[in-house]
């Protein structure tokens, strides 16, 4: 699964650099805030295996108003980090690699 360039935001981490994109528009499931925010992450410059982060908030653009957080650099960076740490190795072809970090999401009533 390759990333489309446009919209995708560029980012380096330990030296690193990565392409991340947040859909622009959520998912039925995240317009009614019944299911968390995800993004996802690629090597920059020779993609392989993305990693798709689910995180623990609603997606900003959710149709009920609920709050939510925009998701920052910095969250990404950790996202990466911590993918690494747990096996993501981004030059190699691959099915996607998941990251959990919805523990916390409490979806809307």
């Amino acid at each position: 699964m390759a990333l489309g360039r446009k919209g995708a935001r560029r980012i380096v981490v330990d030296g690193t650099s990565y392409r991340w994109r947040l859909r622009r528009r959520p998912t039925y499931f995240q317009g009614l805030a019944w299911s968390p925010c995800t993004y996802a992450v690629e090597h920059a410059d020779t993609p392989g295996t993305a990693l798709v982060v689910t995180t623990s908030q609603a997606h900003p653009s959710n149709w009920i108003g609920r709050e939510a957080e925009a998701v920052l650099p910095s969250d990404v960076a950790r996202a990466i980090e911590r993918a690494l740490c747990e096996g993501w190795i981004p030059t190699a072809s691959g099915s996607p690699f998941h990251l959990n970090l919805s523990a916390d999401f409490t979806p809307w009533p």
